[in-house]
């Protein structure tokens, strides 16, 4: 079985390596073998396990904390920044398959936060839910929960804002463009809600999109 040293590191020991090699294999991969198995479908089913096991943690340890509250510690705890410097922790960097003409990957790389949840997700396929949550134990996220305040979740913030309406609303994201090439996307989103208006954002992640416009919208209602 490869990466035994990002296994020990991980704390778990996949039964099915082909699990653990498409968590690692980049979709850059492609450029070079149109048919080989990416990481794509295991991130998505990674993100999923990884939003259970931190709202697990966090409903745990702050027993009297709101929703709102809850959603923003979450918010920092699996945020893009954070999963990047799991990333590093474990050394997966150097276990990463991508094209041949790949250059270095920076440390805030968006492939390397897609790459943690893909793992969690191989975890969770290995070993069920129990193998999930000793991969996302050695992460150690728990550092990044300590901070409950919105200024990095624009996007919790305006839906909370948003359903204190009344009637509630809730903010309705719309892709609008996609550009740039498949190394190098730009994104850009708009978002809605009745009542505040609308604002328009791009960035090289759908996700980043989403976030930027949401701050846009909440500066723009702020200033009224």
């Amino acid at each position: 079985m490869e990466a035994e040293d990002l296994q020990s590191a991980i704390g778990y020991t996949f039964r099915n390596g082909a699990l653990l090699a498409e968590a690692l294999t980049a979709p850059s991969c492609r450029m070079d073998s149109p048919n080989v198995r990416d990481n794509q479908r295991l991130e998505f089913l990674g993100d999923a396990a990884l939003g259970l096991l931190a709202a697990e943690r966090l409903f745990g340890e702050f027993p009297r904390e709101q929703e709102g509250r809850l959603t923003v510690r979450r918010t920092h705890m699996v945020s893009s920044a954070a999963l990047c410097d799991a990333a590093a922790r474990i050394g997966l960097a150097s276990h990463l398959k991508r094209n041949k003409a790949a250059a270095p990957l920076p440390h805030g790389a968006k492939t390397l936060a897609d790459a943690v949840e893909a793992v969690i997700g191989a975890a969770y396929l290995d070993g069920g839910l129990a193998a999930a949550k000793t991969v996302f134990e050695a992460l150690g996220l728990d550092a990044n929960a300590t901070d409950a305040s919105w200024s990095a979740n624009p996007k919790g913030e305006l839906q909370v804002r948003a359903q204190a309406q009344k009637p509630p609303q809730h903010p309705k994201y719309e892709l609008l463009d996609t550009a740039g090439t498949a190394h190098e996307p730009i994104f850009t989103v708009r978002v809605s809600v009745e009542g505040f208006g609308e604002a328009t954002a791009s960035a090289h992640s759908h996700k980043e999109a989403e976030s930027l416009a949401a701050a846009a919208l909440l500066r723009s209602y702020r200033a009224r």
